[in-house]
């Protein structure tokens, strides 16, 4: 029974998450488009399911049962009962196998897959996790005879489809990614945060530790409550409204650190990045999946972490990441995550990086999120023989997720021949904005993942970038590459709108920018309001050198 137990969790528990969290969302005239016909809604529902009669019939009872109404919310809300109730039919017809015995490998996968699918949040940003971590579930079976994964694919393929069909559904539904204000004239006071932010998280980021209100301190001399990071975290309260600050003290912190989904609105604050260090060496060969090589893994929605390195030393030659986040709305100020292969795995959900340093050799910054990263520093490292170093492998992968890679205001610091991303999955999506080059990424830009995969479906953009590796005339010909030129495409992946910060930034007290920045006076000349940026833009390349001796 435990397997069936295992599937119970797998796939029915989120839906019974995104059918609750869908009651709160309502449709407005200016985020909804009234031209779809209803019997048409019903169809893309079913569409690409086995039994498409069957599916209509179900969606039809679902709507009889409800109210009887045909509007886009009630059609939406059937195709969600709908999935739900298939899910159930899979279960039952799939006890027979609940003493199916799996080696270690599969038993952690299981794991992965039992933490991956039970997560609310964010309707659009729930369905975008959804089809991703079910991906990844499927992933952690690398390794194993596969009979286990198999089995599980199979049962998972139907419900699978018809997550992505009301995926779709809800994006024909609303004409924004995330639904603005009414008041769509926001006056942002303070542009060095974002909106989600409280005024007390401003200030935690803002003071020395030893000034601000901290909960728990953890010291490895005795001199805090704990010395252990994992022991704070698992005595933190679970399911917290408010900031539980934890103020981790300088030293070196050999463990490994899961912040379950229960762990919300913890904050973790360090002495600077290389004072306060945590550092394992997991990695895919010693056993574990990639998603649990991870030094720190935080998925409790509302994480912050501020001044504090994440590091992984295992080998070079496989996966090892430093920190993952399926955290939905989480923020990173001044931090530094450490690495070789699969640095930083920016998994799901809604992410934020503000002053960062990432370092890394293969697809470092990887993963399914919908990330932003602001007035980071991105060091690359040196790769095996016949390696290529390339910094994103961003995996979206259907074009309705409201997910992939913003690198805004950026500096690239590449001392070996890299490129700036390759295509992980079918609709990979990455842009780099107002972005330093050095002369060593590569003049194409980009990278194939093999032949022509998601060439054509891709979307990877450039806009403004600057430095000598910049340059736009040698970069790849692909269906899929875009040179933005219009400041108001550039600005849909911005903090404001691609991760919806103005909502939920200005909470944490990160610092951040709403929108694009002007750097046209880095070419022209002239005083305006990016002389700030311009001069420390002129500092960083004059100290470059330095810099990169450190790499």
């Amino acid at each position: 029974m435990e397997f069936t137990k295992f599937l119970f969790i797998l796939i029915l528990l989120p839906f019974y998450q995104v059918l609750s969290q869908y009651q709160h969302e309502t449709f407005h005239p200016y985020q909804t488009s009234y031209t779809l016909d209803p019997h048409a809604i019903i169809i893309q529902a079913c569409n690409n399911i086995q039994n498409q009669a069957l599916c209509l019939a179900h969606i039809q009872s679902n709507l009889d049962n409800h109210d009887g109404h045909r509007d886009p919310h009630s059609i939406l809300r059937a195709a969600i009962q709908n999935s739900l109730n298939q899910a159930k039919l899979t279960i039952q017809s799939i006890t027979k196998f609940s003493t199916l015995s799996a080696s270690s490998r599969d038993q952690m996968a299981i794991e992965d897959c039992q933490e991956l699918l039970d997560f609310s949040g964010n309707l659009k940003a729930w369905l975008s996790a959804a089809l991703s971590n079910q991906d990844t579930c499927l992933e952690g079976f690398e390794g194993t005879d596969r009979h286990l994964e198999n089995f599980i694919e199979g049962s998972l393929t139907q419900v699978t489809q018809l997550i992505s069909n009301v995926l779709t559904l809800y994006v024909q539904l609303h004409s924004l990614p995330f639904a603005l204000p009414r008041n769509e004239s926001i006056r942002h006071e303070n542009p060095k945060y974002p909106e989600w932010m409280t005024n007390g998280d401003k200030d935690l980021l803002v003071y020395n530790p030893n000034r601000m209100h901290v909960d728990a301190v953890v010291a490895l001399d005795g001199s805090g409550r704990y010395r252990s990071i994992a022991q704070a975290v698992n005595e933190a309260p679970s399911y917290s409204n408010r900031r539980y600050v934890i103020y981790v003290k300088r030293g070196i912190y050999h463990e490994n650190i899961d912040l379950k989904k229960k762990k919300t609105n913890i904050m973790l604050v360090g002495d600077g990045i290389g004072a306060t260090v945590i550092t394992g060496n997991r990695n895919f060969m010693q056993g574990w999946t990639t998603f649990r090589t991870a030094t720190v893994a935080v998925s409790g929605k509302g994480f912050i972490a501020r001044d504090i390195t994440f590091r992984n030393t295992g080998p070079k030659t496989f996966q090892g990441v430093a920190l993952r986040v399926d955290s939905d709305q989480s923020a990173f100020f001044r931090c530094s995550m450490e690495g070789y292969q699969d640095t930083l795995y920016a998994h799901s959900l809604r992410q934020f990086y503000r002053e960062c340093s990432i370092y890394g050799t293969i697809d470092f910054i990887f993963g399914n999120g919908a990330a932003v990263l602001q007035n980071c520093k991105i060091f690359t490292r040196e790769p095996l023989p016949m390696q290529k170093v390339t910094i994103t492998a961003q995996g979206r992968k259907s074009p309705d997720q409201s997910t992939g890679f913003s690198i805004q205001d950026s500096y690239i610091y590449a001392t070996r021949p890299t490129y700036l991303g390759r295509p992980w999955k079918m609709y990979s999506r990455t842009v780099y904005m107002n972005t330093w080059m050095s002369g060593m990424v590569q003049p194409r830009g980009w990278l194939e993942w093999y032949g022509n995969f998601a060439l054509n479906s891709l979307w990877y953009g450039e806009y403004k970038n600057y430095g000598p590796g910049s340059s736009l005339s040698g970069r790849v010909k692909w269906p899929g590459y875009n040179i933005i030129k219009d400041p108001s495409s550039a600005s849909f992946f911005t903090v404001q709108h691609f991760i919806d910060g103005m909502s939920w930034l200005p909470a944490t007290g990160v610092q951040f920018s709403a929108e694009l920045r002007i750097l046209r006076d880095l070419f022209v000349g002239g005083t305006d309001t990016t002389t700030t940026t311009l001069e420390w833009a002129m500092t960083e390349l004059l100290r470059e050198t330095e810099i990169l001796k450190k790499a």
